[in-house]
């Protein structure tokens, strides 16, 4: 496979009946909640899952999303989607590059960015990231 950047965290897809819309095709909203599933797998490998955010009263919610999709998928295809930490101030924001490929022919059919702000889940505020954050999500940056 040829990733944009070494050593993505890499969520394996298949395609389901339900992903195909009326065009036969995965939907560009599947995309999406891949996308969202992606992010939360690997966060949860670096140790922040949804019990962590709540003892924390913090999380890690989209605030932009910028997709380029190259390439449908279909039915039964297998899939795999990389992600990265690319950026981040260590104190509200963070940007995750994503990649999505086909393994039997090596094509890309999607590459995004999605930005993400710390904010407080009593609140919903915005809020600086606690040093929890900092160090497991610290560790994980790539250079774009």
């Amino acid at each position: 496979m040829k990733w944009d950047l070494e050593t993505p965290f890499i969520d394996e897809i298949r395609v389901q009946p339900e992903d195909i819309d009326e065009l036969g095709h995965a939907n560009n909203a599947v995309y999406v909640r891949w996308l969202e599933r992606c992010a939360w797998r690997h966060s949860r490998s670096l140790g922040l899952g949804l019990d962590e955010y709540q003892q924390l009263d913090r999380a890690m919610v989209v605030v932009r999303h910028e997709i380029d999709y190259l390439a449908a998928g279909y039915l039964d295809e297998e899939l795999q989607m990389g992600t990265w930490i690319v950026s981040w101030d260590s104190k509200l924001r963070m940007t995750r590059q994503f990649q999505l490929c086909r393994p039997r022919d090596g094509a890309t059919l999607l590459r995004a960015n999605t930005t993400f702000a710390c904010v407080e889940l009593s609140s919903g505020r915005p809020r600086r990231m606690p040093p929890e954050f900092i160090e497991l999500y610290g560790k994980a940056i790539v250079s774009a």
